[in-house]
């Protein structure tokens, strides 16, 4: 793939997501879980970032990054369910943002155990975040399922762009990252 048709990708997947921020939950039980990660930019930047920064690991990690936060972020969302809210939750998420963008813009490659902590205790909050707002009435069961499957594909989605783009276009990632960090700069501010 070329790196013209790799950013031009980039751009649509990431296109609706400004436009749209938290639409979506007036669809039932597994789009409306679907629905609240990929149009909320805050959810959509962050799990992008998992999959570019598991992309950027050596063995294990690449793989367990993203386990763990699908993994902790099902934990929120049943958290969420019950009603339970955690403290600076949307600050949280919006240190996510930063936080996986720095991590990728600087191709950081942690020990597993502090990696593993620092993605689980993120995912958590998105995970409550997705749990609170189950939309009325509908079953939270399949709106679990959309929501992982939704977090799980922006994952993948993240790790592919790297895979699939030639070495060459590291730098790019890092501006990626660096881009999301900034993001997560403006939403930490708002």
């Amino acid at each position: 793939m070329s790196l013209h048709k790799s950013l031009f990708a980039l751009a649509l997947l990431l296109g609706p997501a400004a436009a749209f921020a938290h639409s979506g939950h007036d669809h039932a039980g597994v789009l409306a879980g679907m629905a609240h990660p990929v149009f909320g930019l805050d959810h959509l930047l962050a799990m992008l970032a998992v999959g570019l920064w598991a992309a950027q690991q050596a063995g294990a990690a690449r793989w367990a990054l993203p386990l763990t936060f699908v993994a902790s972020m099902l934990l929120g969302g049943l958290l969420g369910f019950a009603g339970m809210q955690i403290p600076l939750m949307e600050t949280g998420i919006a240190g996510s943002v930063l936080a996986f963008g720095l991590l990728v813009a600087v191709a950081v490659r942690l020990p597993m155990a502090p990696a593993l902590g620092l993605t689980a205790l993120f995912a958590l909050t998105h995970g409550v975040a997705h749990g609170l707002e189950l939309p009325a009435l509908f079953s939270p069961w399949s709106y679990t399922l959309g929501f992982v499957i939704a977090t799980a594909a922006l994952h993948a989605s993240g790790y592919l762009m790297v895979r699939m783009l030639p070495q060459a276009a590291a730098p790019l990632l890092r501006l990626v990252g660096g881009a999301s960090a900034l993001a997560g700069v403006w939403l930490l501010a708002n």
